[in-house]
């Protein structure tokens, strides 16, 4: 089996007396899309911050390619290769979508290739995201939606190995969501890069991902095969409820 891109190794991120994060594995090989669930509050995006650098943890260890980053800053993740989104878009509102997609490719990214020399260009990566005619459009002046393929084009521009996605779905209507799974599928397809992906809509995210793992209350309940997982008796009751997902009279799970 290939080695792992991304891996947490027992990770626990406390604040306080609170343990956010509960010694969690979670790991990213080269090709994988990989979903990741639960309740609000469950450590899904602290567990982000651990993975891209923004947070030290209390314990375990950090592997990016092997090689252990466990207490690094966030630059360092990027540089070797560690790229993602946040919650809110994170984008220059006064500078024109191509150029924040530049800034991307000339420092977050300056330290990497792409395994696709065309996506070394700002108006490639747009352009894969639907947003070459928005080039030369203010960022701020882009729709949510928009901002957030945006800021996954500022993301690509980091030229990354693995992408964690936090939240795309947020504020989008059904279909620009489908859409944005798409996209992310691509991604993984076409350029090779491994993604981790949080989502509230858990039926769609279940029908692109291969493996899915569920934290709850801070612990990696299940990790598995999407159609495994949503029969897991500990999930169900944790999380997706008596309908489950992904059987035809399954209901959406969404938390505000």
């Amino acid at each position: 089996m290939p080695e792992a891109l991304l891996a947490a190794r027992a990770v626990t991120v406390r604040f306080g007396g609170l343990v956010a994060v509960d010694g969690v594995d979670l790991e990213a090989r080269h090709g994988e899309l990989v979903g990741l669930i639960g309740p609000n509050g469950a450590g899904k995006t602290t567990l982000f911050h651990a993975l891209s650098g923004v947070l030290a943890p209390d314990a375990g260890r950090l592997l990016v390619a092997g090689e252990d980053l466990t207490g690094s800053a966030p630059h360092v993740f990027a540089a070797h290769g560690v790229a993602r989104t946040f919650q809110m878009p994170r984008v220059f509102r006064d500078m024109s979508a191509e150029d924040n997609v530049r800034f991307a490719l000339q420092f977050a990214g300056r330290t990497r290739r792409h395994a696709h020399d065309a996506f070394d260009d700002a108006r490639t990566i747009l352009g894969f995201l639907g947003l070459g005619a928005a080039s030369a459009v203010a960022a701020g002046a882009l729709t949510p939606a928009r901002q957030r393929l945006l800021e996954i084009g500022m993301a690509l521009g980091a030229r990354p190995r693995v992408l964690l996605l936090d939240e795309i779905a947020a504020g989008l209507t059904p279909a620009e969501l489908e859409t944005c799974a798409q996209l992310i599928r691509r991604v993984r397809d076409e350029l090779g890069v491994a993604v981790i992906w949080i989502e509230h809509a858990v039926r769609v995210l279940m029908s692109h991902v291969e493996r899915v793992a569920v934290l709850h209350q801070g612990r990696k309940i299940a990790d598995g095969d999407p159609r495994a997982v949503a029969k897991d008796a500990a999930v169900i009751e944790a999380y997706l409820g008596e309908e489950g997902v992904g059987s035809e009279g399954g209901r959406e799970r969404r938390v505000a």
